[in-house]
């Protein structure tokens, strides 16, 4: 049976849009936690769009299952990840112009750069994961640059816009699932999925867990938080 990591990110992103304090993520986390989540993840972006120091410290001191930080590879970054020392870093690709995060992990242009990253998260005992596209290859460099997990990609998957693009692109995460289960990494998937998309994740078994944002907050807005998380658990657990 899959887990759940909820994203708390855009509760901070309807926060900001006012400049005031409230929704709080920390709230939503913990609401997301009673539900049945299995994990919170939030990410410090740069320039502090969304979730800010306050939140990620107040979320280390609240969150009871396991707290998921994501994080660009850069030095300010993982001086913050072993202070506070989250559960698990995913270190993510970021462009303070993009929306959201917009693909993975280009390991094979930099692997000395990651493998730095993660020796400094190691150093405080914290797990790591690379987010990557569905690229064995990319993979196979995450593997070798010390990540314990891989987050596959699934964006590519969630904007295909024919069910033939769709299945093709699901082909690609299947067989990233494969080769990352080969060299006995952890596999998760993320981005873009929501409540309709993920029901093809069901033939992918050796994904251990979903991280899944954008569509619970969106669906919170119609029926609450609670019934949104249980919602997308009552999917996850199917698989």
């Amino acid at each position: 049976m899959a887990r759940l990591a909820v994203n708390v990110d855009h509760v901070a992103t309807v926060r900001q849009a006012r400049g005031i304090n409230e929704p709080d993520p920390a709230l939503a986390a913990g609401i997301a936690e009673m539900a049945g989540a299995e994990g919170i993840i939030c990410h410090l972006r740069e320039d502090r769009r969304h979730i800010n120091d306050r939140d990620l410290r107040l979320l280390r001191e609240l969150v009871k299952t396991k707290l998921n930080m994501e994080m660009a590879a850069v030095a300010e970054m993982v001086s913050i990840a072993r202070e506070v020392k989250p559960d698990l870093v995913t270190l993510v690709p970021e462009k303070r112009e993009e929306l959201t995060t917009e693909g993975g992990l280009d390991v094979k242009a930099n692997p000395d750069h990651y493998r730095k990253a993660v020796e400094g998260l190691k150093e405080k005992g914290i797990e790591v994961s690379f987010f990557i596209d569905p690229d064995p290859a990319q993979i196979e460099m995450a593997h070798k640059a010390g990540a314990d997990i891989v987050e596959i990609h699934t964006g590519h998957y969630a904007e295909a816009r024919s069910e033939t693009e769709a299945r093709e692109r699901f082909k690609r995460i299947a067989e990233s699932v494969e080769s990352a289960s080969g060299l006995n990494l952890g596999v998760s998937a993320g981005h873009g999925l929501n409540y309709v998309n993920i029901k093809r994740f069901r033939s992918l078994s050796k994904i251990e867990e979903y991280s899944i944002g954008h569509s619970i907050v969106a669906r919170a807005v119609i029926v609450g938080f609670e019934k949104a998380v249980k919602d997308m658990l009552d999917l996850v657990r199917e698989f």
